[in-house]
């Protein structure tokens, strides 16, 4: 093998060591099990939009690992690129079915209280929720961005996108602002380890949603998320479709996970998209 080649092989990096794909299998394909199919390639642009490709013909709980992401997508299409093996970056195939379509809108919201629940048993990370999509995680005193959630219709369900930052080093993160599961202190950062309670505990919060008709109430996701999110609490600037900002307080996640702003005069509005900048209340200034 010659040094050119040396530096892309699979195992160039010996911390950095490729996913056992046949004991992932082991661990989360069964029978009775939400995860149907789990396969990793070594790269592609974007496990969301290979899914998303292939969603007329998948079956709900197809799972889709990359070992390296060159183009992936988070919100608003921005870009969202890492060294090959740094990080998490698959994709899952849901479909709710009998759960009314309006409901579907809590499921990046629910993926965000999986994630974090899962990191915090397998790797003892506190990870917060920046509505409507991020993960952060404290690297010293501030408060930084370690991961996304993406989620898009495809065919009959919803294709759910998770980009996780797990070995970046300081002087490989893509801004100042970005952080690692590594960086934060994590007890782990064995990816399959990582892997398997991230999807394990996606698959309890998805059945008792669905269990619950989608009601995020009944299923305890609202009140789970609410006392996850770093949002709440905070003073906050939302940029809203339109190219309309509006300033205020977080004060609440409504019935239907929107997130719900109360201005200076005292009036109240939900928000169900937009961008958010965290302006006061949070560790290490805005985000």
């Amino acid at each position: 093998m010659t040094p050119s080649d040396a530096s892309h092989s699979r195992w160039s990096d010996l911390d950095r060591p490729p996913l056992n794909v046949p004991a992932l299998r082991r661990g989360l394909l069964r029978p009775d099990g939400l995860w149907s199919a789990l396969d990793v390639v070594d790269a592609t642009g974007s496990t969301n939009s290979d899914l998303a490709a292939r969603a007329a013909g998948l079956a709900e709980g197809t799972v889709l690992v990359a070992e390296e992401q060159t183009a992936g997508r988070g919100r608003l299409d921005r870009t969202w690129t890492a060294p090959a093996r740094s990080g998490l970056f698959f994709s899952v195939y849901l479909k709710p079915g009998a759960v009314p379509v309006q409901r579907w809108g809590w499921l990046p919201l629910l993926t965000g209280v999986a994630v974090a629940t899962g990191l915090a048993r397998s790797a003892g990370v506190d990870t917060a929720l920046k509505w409507p999509n991020d993960l952060l995680v404290t690297v010293g005193t501030q408060e930084r961005k370690a991961g996304g959630i993406l989620a898009e219709r495809a065919g009959d369900g919803v294709v759910i996108g998770i980009g996780l930052n797990v070995s970046l080093r300081e002087d490989e993160l893509p801004a100042p602002t970005a952080a690692s599961l590594a960086l934060a202190g994590a007890v782990s950062t064995d990816r399959e380890t990582l892997l398997r309670g991230v999807l394990r505990s996606l698959e309890q919060w998805y059945g008792k949603w669905r269990a619950a008709d989608g009601d995020a109430a009944a299923s305890g996701l609202q009140e789970a998320y609410a006392a996850g999110c770093a949002t709440l609490g905070r003073t906050v600037r939302a940029q809203l479709p339109g190219d309309r900002t509006l300033t205020g307080e977080a004060v609440a996640i409504d019935g239907d996970g929107r997130l719900v702003l109360s201005a200076s005069d005292g009036l109240q509005e939900p928000v169900s998209a937009g961008d958010i900048v965290h302006l006061r209340g949070a560790a290490g200034g805005l985000t």
